[in-house]
């Protein structure tokens, strides 16, 4: 006897997943479509008429467990065990939704819509008198969705993000340079681009200091640093042995901008600040190394980091 019920348990559960499985995607894609199309109120039309036949059809699965849950033992009792199961269920579905469109996997299509009817399974389960083991059985269903959806399933999401982020960067390694900030600054954010990279370095107390300087890596023009011809009234260009270029622009005010030049590997690298000395410019190239990832992942966590075009 023991074993009839609850062979009969097993089935009424399964037909519930089943109908629901069956029924629930189509009412969702339905109401997609006519939102769509004809906006809030068409959909709330087809909720309106598709809600009540999924709750009719809950209740006709029920007339099999009238033995098995006395709710279902009249006609009355099925349609509000019906409506039950199918309120409980669709809270489960939309949790579900949330948990897809914040990014956590939940598989193929096909598996989607094999979970579909799995929250109103639960309901059900719940709903059984006298089976301990199967309302234990559907508490740790639900306390996996939950745990799943609202924990390790958003840890996965935001782990997949930062990867895919972190190759996005990466596909121009090789213009990845970075440089110790002169004394007194930090990086403030930087801009990879197709053909270039640039980081910001700003004094650690901005608000008392407005000192600046732009690094700027690129692929090389040319063999080494040249300095432009004709020659710019009021700039004055110099190329050392070693091949680093130095440009001293005078602006209105006595400011002096300064732009170091240097060839980096098959990279050109430009530091330039109007405010920092040159001192502190050549720290920043005799510094200058590949941005690790641990660097990478800092500039991203602190939002420090964009793509350009």
């Amino acid at each position: 006897m023991t074993r009839g019920r609850g062979t009969l348990t097993a089935l009424h559960l399964f037909q519930v997943w089943a109908a629901m499985t069956a029924t629930v995607p189509t009412l969702g894609f339905a109401l997609v479509l006519t939102g769509w199309g004809g906006g809030t109120g068409a959909a709330l039309l087809v909720l309106a008429l598709g809600a009540p036949l999924l709750v009719g059809l809950l209740a006709l699965v029920g007339t099999s467990a009238r033995t098995l849950v006395p709710l279902c033992g009249s006609v009355g009792g099925r349609l509000g065990w019906a409506a039950l199961v199918f309120t409980l269920g669709t809270l489960g579905v939309l949790a579900g939704v949330a948990a897809y469109s914040g990014d956590v996997g939940l598989g193929s299509a096909g598996a989607r819509v094999a979970l579909t009817g799995v929250p109103y399974a639960v309901a059900a389960a719940l709903l059984v008198p006298g089976r301990w083991w199967v309302r234990l059985g559907a508490v740790a269903v639900l306390a996996a969705g939950v745990g799943y959806g609202g924990f390790v399933g958003p840890a996965q999401a935001e782990r997949h993000r930062q990867t895919a982020e972190t190759a996005r960067y990466r596909e121009h390694a090789e213009l990845l340079y970075l440089g110790a900030p002169p004394p007194g600054m930090r990086v403030a954010d930087a801009r990879v681009g197709a053909a270039y990279f640039t980081v910001a370095y700003r004094a650690v107390r901005e608000g008392y200091d407005l000192s600046y300087a732009g690094l700027t890596v690129r692929p090389a023009r040319s063999p080494a640093p040249r300095c432009p011809e004709p020659a710019r009234k009021a700039v004055t260009c110099t190329v050392d042995a070693h091949g680093e270029m130095r440009t001293v622009e005078r602006i209105t005010g006595g400011v002096r901008a300064v732009t170091l030049t240097r060839r980096h590997g098959d990279t050109e690298v430009e530091i330039s600040s109007q405010s920092v000395d040159e001192a502190g410019l050549r720290h920043v190239l005799d510094t200058l190394h590949p941005l690790s990832d641990t660097e990478l992942e800092k500039l991203m966590r602190e939002k420090a980091i964009t793509q350009g075009y």
